[in-house]
């Protein structure tokens, strides 16, 4: 027992021993390691990004929304419900449309001996609600046409305004097998750098408010809009007290692309007119030059003022399928814009008033923005027809073959007043308007007896000339902070020149209209826009 004892107490005092001499060579407890440092260079939000001496801010938001009275979301936009089977206003399309959205940006800046050097991210992931158009199979069947997140491209327009990933075709007869579908967008994506912008950006253009003088809704006519974006060189110099300029060369393909018409009368006659077009062939030509754009903007404690110009060459294709039937000369269209902000009115701390005008020759995109469109065919009702239908289209150029292009001029304005009714509620009232001016070859063609006169009824009159005018309100509550609850009306009004009534020989392009008369006459669409919004 002695022996059993000792053996016991003996290999203890080894084991601390041997504890003991291990604990001898660990080092001195360290001082607690700084993963994440704040950097206050930039404001607030900033960190250092471990072992460098750039500083990162990630931000975005999560959204969810339901448009009333529209068949895609592009926050209830226009042109998507009013044209084409979308404006056809029956059974066929959606009454609502919902969407989920996440952004997700990120912020770098490091400080250089050339001044800083920053670059910023932003995308978005997006579920939206997509949409049943009509087949045109004799069957009244129709087919649903995806989960994508922007809706389908403004007659004469370039690629989708936000790139699409993933997001599938649908299935026919109202079967969804599209489940995993969505989308992933690319707003912005650039490198500022002495000066210099390279990138994805807001164009300089745009007023500092984009689509918004007070309102969620992306539709809004009378000014230019890439909310979303453009790819840009651009340089802008600091002058001091507030006041900068910038110069630009920016993509041209993407939103600034209204159209380039040949209506050179063919074998359709009018019945493109009753579609929203006014010739048989959109003739775009491969990019030749970036729009150039000018910019002189003013920022003081009362508001700001901004002057903007922009140049757009107009390169359009043949006149026929090839090479030797000869083009039009390129001919250069041009805008420009001005834009005023006034803070703090008197009606309350924060109130403002922003607005801003336009005109355009030949460059339509900087009034009739890209979520907007140029293009548009509504169906309403009639006293006197089967139904009524208004029609308008504004392109760039137009010609015929063997003349030169021949520009289209526009103008327009929007506005908005903002009230704060306390820390947690704001009103918003808002309107726009764009007007839009045909030439005399442009106005000769169309009304011609080969066009206009095909499909319409003895005394009715030809005027492509047309105005859109919208106005809306919106309401906003905040219970916490970067949480935002919003409900966003708007009108819109087609005024169309057109008059009298036309009886087309075949409307294919429309789902489920049939041959018969309709009357001529302006249209009106609603919408309603409820957002919940956490930003952070």
């Amino acid at each position: 027992m002695k022996l059993v004892k000792s053996l016991l107490l003996g290999s203890a005092a080894g084991l601390i021993a041997v504890g003991g001499a291990q604990a001898a060579d660990l080092p001195v407890k360290a001082k607690a390691v700084e993963y994440v440092k704040i950097c206050s260079l930039y404001g607030a939000g900033f960190y250092y990004i471990p072992g460098t001496d750039t500083c990162i801010k990630l931000g975005g938001y999560l959204r969810a929304e339901v448009a009333l009275n529209t068949n895609s979301d592009i926050s209830g936009q226009f042109n998507v419900s009013s044209q084409g089977a979308n404006g056809a206003r029956n059974r066929l399309t959606n009454y609502y449309t919902m969407r989920a959205r996440e952004d997700l940006n990120i912020d770098t800046r490091t400080a250089t001996e050339y001044g800083v050097v920053r670059t910023f991210f932003d995308g978005v992931f997006s579920w939206t609600t997509g949409n049943y158009v009509g087949t045109n199979s004799g069957s009244g069947a129709t087919q649903y046409s995806g989960t994508l997140g922007v809706g389908p491209n403004p007659v004469g327009t370039a690629a989708s305004p936000v790139s699409l990933f993933g997001s599938g075709s649908g299935s026919v007869n109202g079967t969804d097998g599209n489940t995993s579908g969505g989308s992933l967008g690319v707003y912005y994506a650039f490198i500022q750098f002495a000066g210099f912008t390279m990138g994805k950006a807001v164009s300089q253009f745009d007023a500092p408010w984009t689509n918004y003088p007070g309102n969620n809704f992306d539709g809004l006519v009378g000014g230019s809009g890439t909310v979303t974006g453009v790819n840009q060189f651009t340089y802008t110099a600091d002058f001091g007290q507030g006041v900068t300029a910038s110069f630009s060369a920016e993509d041209v393909t993407q939103y600034y692309q209204a159209g380039n018409i040949n209506i050179t009368p063919g074998a359709t006659g009018g019945f493109g007119l009753f579609q929203g077009s006014i010739g048989n062939t959109g003739s775009i030509g491969g990019t030749r030059s970036p729009n150039l754009v000018g910019m002189v903007r003013v920022d003081q404690a009362w508001g700001l003022f901004q002057a903007s110009v922009a140049a757009k060459d107009n390169h359009v294709a043949y006149y026929q399928q090839t090479e030797i039937s000869g083009h039009p000369d390129d001919k250069w269209g041009w805008a420009v814009q001005l834009a005023l902000s006034i803070k703090n009115i008197p009606t309350g701390a924060g109130d403002t008033i922003n607005v801003s005008g336009v005109y355009t020759d030949g460059a339509t995109r900087y009034n009739f923005q890209n979520l907007a469109g140029s293009t548009f065919a509504m169906f309403g009702s009639s006293g006197s027809a089967y139904q009524s239908v208004g029609f308008a289209s504004a392109p760039d150029t137009v010609f015929i073959n063997g003349s030169s292009q021949e520009t289209v001029k526009t103008w327009g304005f929007r506005g908005a007043y903002t009230h704060n009714w306390d820390p947690y509620w704001n009103t918003s009232v808002y309107g726009a308007y764009a007007a839009a001016q045909f030439g005399t070859l442009a106005k000769s063609t169309i009304c011609g007896a080969t066009v206009f006169g095909t499909i319409a009824s003895v005394g009715s009159t030809c005027n492509p000339d047309f105005n859109i005018g919208q106005a809306g309100i919106i309401t906003r509550w905040t219970p916490v902070k970067n949480l935002t609850f919003s409900a966003d009306f708007t009108w819109s009004h087609l005024d169309q020149k057109y008059s009298g009534f036309i009886t087309p020989q075949a409307i294919a392009a429309v789902p489920a209209k049939p041959v018969a008369t309709y009357e001529l006459k302006d249209q009106d669409t609603f919408t309603l826009l409820l957002r919940a919004q956490r930003n952070w």
